[in-house]
């Protein structure tokens, strides 16, 4: 469980980092909604949309990820990313993109971010055994 809450965590703190960026160098996001519940909400959806969506559009493309060496999952990610923003809009939670670039940039920042976070946490993210051998 509490595996679930910091990954969880993570995912907000990453789209957060996206969101500033994207705005701060190209102004092409803009929320519905600027607070911590946005992010955390958002977070929510992104963590359901990929678990839905990303293993089944990673198999239907996988020739193209294979011939384009794991590129396209650029592609995948960007599509979830812009995604998530159409989702939450019917939450409240959403933001738009303004162009394919901005929702690019702001895939590669959530997925550098998320890999990054979890490296500081990768104790705390560990799978723990169920139950205990006893002797």
């Amino acid at each position: 469980m509490v595996k679930f809450f910091l990954r969880w965590l993570i995912n907000a703190v990453a789209l957060y980092v996206a969101v500033v960026v994207v705005q701060n160098a190209t102004g092409g996001i803009t929320l519905q909604n600027d607070s911590w519940l946005t992010y955390v909400l958002a977070a929510l959806i992104f963590g359901f949309v990929n678990a839905l969506l990303r293993p089944l559009l990673t198999i239907l493309t996988c020739p193209l990820i294979i011939l384009t060496l794991g590129l396209f999952t650029l592609i995948i990610n960007t599509f979830l990313f812009y995604l998530v923003g159409i989702i939450g809009s019917w939450f409240g939670v959403g933001y738009t993109l303004s162009s394919f670039w901005d929702a690019l940039l702001g895939a590669v920042i959530v997925s550098v971010v998320s890999f990054a976070l979890s490296l500081i946490f990768k104790d705390e993210l560990k799978e723990r055994p169920r139950w205990r051998e006893q002797h």
